[in-house]
């Protein structure tokens, strides 16, 4: 049994090796990451996670109901189950819905209409009222029972967050200038409502206004509360995250007290604060854009031009084309007692909000839609089912659900809406991945997954269709189910394309995981090409250089990418010698094959008036023919390359290409001289000499004097060297001409 052990160790190493060398299969295969290939809007009830499988995931069920406004800015929980504040524009709306997630529909009211045109902030006090934060005028608003019952215009362009404190205190953010005003409620309420701008301090205190804190960057956009009762806030443009005392109790600050210091957490650039989660423990999360842009312009539809000319009275503008988001966004966590770390990223995707469900944080997004997600515990990122409108920028979990919510009722915009995220909903699953290339047209085979986990091929329907264009939605063929094979392969009738879709059904509502998957397919059979062709001068052998031996080592690199061979026999070859041999002739040429086929070629001489062809290299992988041409008659031959395409393609596959290459021409007379003088100067002695050649064009003169003085003329008379005939013209010293010698090109 040892002997035998051994005898068979040796054995099977020898055949991995030789496996190495053997000719790449015909087949391709396309890997399939669903992280990567399926966009949050082709998510029905499932996940993608970011090591590239699927997974179990929430419903986005778009609310039906009454428009609300074109612009939808901020979400507050009303009194009541279901029932929500929003802030809209651009007419300075405040609107309460109350929603039914049954249907899943939605009513709305209109609460009250403000002055200002934007309402970014808005919070519901415990006695019922509300608080409006509004823009460009930067209007602070309490509102009861429908009706303003104070107002005042803070010397800033927009209120953008709100956050109340103990002892009937709110802090307001601000921008242009960034700062955050500390409210005392009572104060606020009993000063009433003022149109004018209010820009002193005094007066602002004696209305219950003072400034807790301000930051050097323009805006202030979100503000929290931490654990240790600090407040946290995030700003725009440069996207800094600060963190300030805690507000101190009791009355607020008189007019003379300092703003609070703040301590940068993290410094940015070009950059917008989105939204602050703290935690607990201490912890807190943040989602930064790093854009040129604001986010009201993102948010924004961009202005149409009205039509002009004859339409003119028709003020109809055409719909706006929203422009594709070209920056980033990330995740962070910054621990209580630990630097930031960098959770997740995204180009070309804007995080908006954060909520939490267990171990998982949920992120609403755009500007296509995005809900994505992390999980904490496993540390990967999520993407969700997303909206059909472009950007989800508020979202807030349902009242009453618990420390895991299961719903959370989400804020769209462009266009505007409400949606509701519903984990527990039950129903089909389904994900579709975008358009994937196959590089080349194709003949489908089989669709593998890597692994099945906790679903089995009865709750699992894949189906796949195909186009041969590049359009997203013209040119594609039906929808064709694919059938679960014995080899745990998905295959179908034979299916030719060049790009394809692939959709998943599930039934499964246990906790699965489906791995990425593998799509073979065989590329169309092309044709060889012929790339280049040279013949070189006659009268010179090569010596090909010695094949290289194998390398003692092989690195990790030649493992993942190894070098075609023919490319190493090319590059071999091209470091032959050449060597003087009379009446040699070389050919060089160059064939590929755009599927990567072995290829044989053959290559034949025909001569001028002649039919029948004769094969001086038949059959050979190399790319060159050298041969002797001394027993070849003088003229012009004619010359073809014919590439083959060999095993592995089946016999009946190989295609065959016939090239018409170069003339060559064998010429073994040498030309004739039809005139030569020499004329004698003061001091020198001038050669011409006029020849002519039956096959070749002239290439110069070589005059060789009695002193054995040599002068080379390759430049005729005419000054262009093209012709059978030409004239040369040598200058030499004044003494006999011993020898005239004239070469061919």
């Amino acid at each position: 049994m040892g002997v035998l052990r051994h005898a068979l160790l040796p054995l099977s190493c020898l055949l991995s090796l030789a496996q190495i060398g053997f000719a790449e299969p015909l087949s391709k295969k396309t890997e399939i990451d669903f992280f990567r290939d399926v966009p949050s809007r082709n998510l029905k009830g499932l996940a993608t996670r970011s090591d590239g499988r699927l997974v179990a995931g929430p419903v986005l069920l778009e609310l039906a109901g009454q428009p609300l406004a074109d612009l939808l800015w901020c979400l507050e929980p009303a009194d009541g189950a279901n029932r929500w504040l929003i802030g809209t524009g651009p007419d300075g709306r405040v609107m309460e819905v109350t929603v039914d997630p049954t249907n899943p529909t939605y009513a709305a009211r209109e609460v009250v209409k403000l002055d200002d045109p934007q309402v970014f902030a808005l919070k519901r006090l415990a006695d019922g009222s509300i608080l409006a934060g509004t823009s460009p005028k930067g209007s602070l608003y309490l509102i009861r029972d429908g009706a303003v019952v104070a107002r005042t215009l803070l010397p800033v362009d927009s209120i953008f967050d709100l956050l109340p404190l103990a002892l009937n205190t709110v802090l307001v953010a601000t921008g242009n200038p960034g700062r955050i005003y500390r409210i005392d409620l009572d104060k606020f309420t009993a000063a009433g409502v003022l149109a004018d701008k209010v820009t002193d301090v005094v007066k602002l205190a004696e209305r219950g206004i003072t400034v807790f804190g301000e930051i050097r960057d323009r805006n202030v956009r979100r503000m929290v509360t931490l654990a240790d009762r600090r407040i946290a806030a995030g700003s725009s443009p440069k996207g800094n995250i600060y963190v300030f005392p805690a507000a101190p109790s009791g009355l607020p600050l008189d007019a003379a007290a300092k703003p609070s210091a703040p301590i940068i957490l993290q410094e940015n650039r070009d950059a917008e604060v989105t939204d602050l989660l703290p935690q607990p423990n201490g912890d807190l999360f943040a989602t930064v854009i790093f854009t040129s842009t604001s986010g009201e312009s993102r948010i924004t539809p961009p202005a149409s031009p009205l039509k002009s000319g004859p339409d003119a009275k028709d003020p109809t503008p055409p719909p706006a084309q929203a422009e594709r988001f070209a920056g980033r966004s990330t995740l962070l966590r910054f621990p209580a007692d630990g630097f930031a770390e960098v959770l997740s990223a995204r180009a070309n995707t804007a995080f908006y909000r954060l909520a939490r469900r267990g171990d998982v944080l949920i992120i609403a997004g755009g500007e296509q839609g995005e809900l994505a997600g992390y999980d904490l515990k496993a540390r990967r990122a999520l993407t969700y089912s997303g909206s059909i409108s472009s950007q989800l920028n508020q979202m807030l979990p349902v009242t009453g659900a618990g420390p895991a919510p299961d719903r959370f009722l989400v804020l769209r915009n462009n266009a505007p809406g409400l949606a509701l995220l519903d984990f527990s909903a039950a129903g089909a699953r389904e994900a579709e991945t975008r358009r994937l290339d196959l590089t080349t047209p194709s003949l489908l085979g089989a669709l593998r997954f890597n692994r099945l986990r906790d679903l089995t091929a009865t709750n699992l329907a894949p189906e796949i269709r195909l186009s041969n264009g590049s359009d997203e939605v013209e040119g594609w063929g039906p929808w064709t189910p694919l059938v679960d094979g014995p080899d745990r392969g998905w295959r179908t009738e034979a299916m030719r394309g060049r790009y394809f879709k692939l959709r998943l059904r599930i039934t499964a509502t246990s906790a699965f995981e489906l791995d990425r998957a593998t799509l073979f397919s065989l590329p169309q059979n092309r044709r060889p090409q012929l790339q280049d062709f040279r013949v070189l001068a006659p009268g010179f052998s090569v010596i090909p250089a010695n094949e290289p031996a194998p390398p003692a080592s092989v690195s990790l690199s030649q493992l993942i990418s190894p070098a075609k061979d023919e490319n190493r026999s090319r590059s071999n070859f091209l470091s032959s010698q050449i060597i003087p041999s009379p009446g040699s002739q070389i050919v060089l040429w160059t064939v590929t094959d755009p599927d990567g086929d072995t290829l044989l070629s053959t290559f034949s001489i025909r001569r001028e008036g002649e039919e029948n062809w004769t094969d001086l290299v038949t059959a050979t992988r190399d790319g060159y023919a050298q041969f002797n041409t001394r027993h070849l008659p003088d003229g012009v031959y004619f010359t073809r390359v014919v590439a083959s395409e060999m095993a592995p393609r089946p016999p009946d596959e190989r295609l065959s290409q016939t090239f018409e290459t170069d003339d060559l021409i064998i010429d073994h007379t040498p030309p004739e001289i039809l005139a030569a003088s020499a004329r004698r100067t003061s001091d020198s002695v001038i050669v011409t000499v006029h020849g002519r050649d039956k096959l070749s064009l002239l290439d110069g003169i070589e005059v060789v004097f009695t002193n054995n003085v040599r002068e080379t003329v390759e430049q005729p008379l005419d000054g262009v060297r093209d012709g059978r005939e030409e004239t040369f013209s040598a200058p030499g010293h004044n003494s006999w001409v011993k020898r005239v010698y004239k070469s061919k090109a």
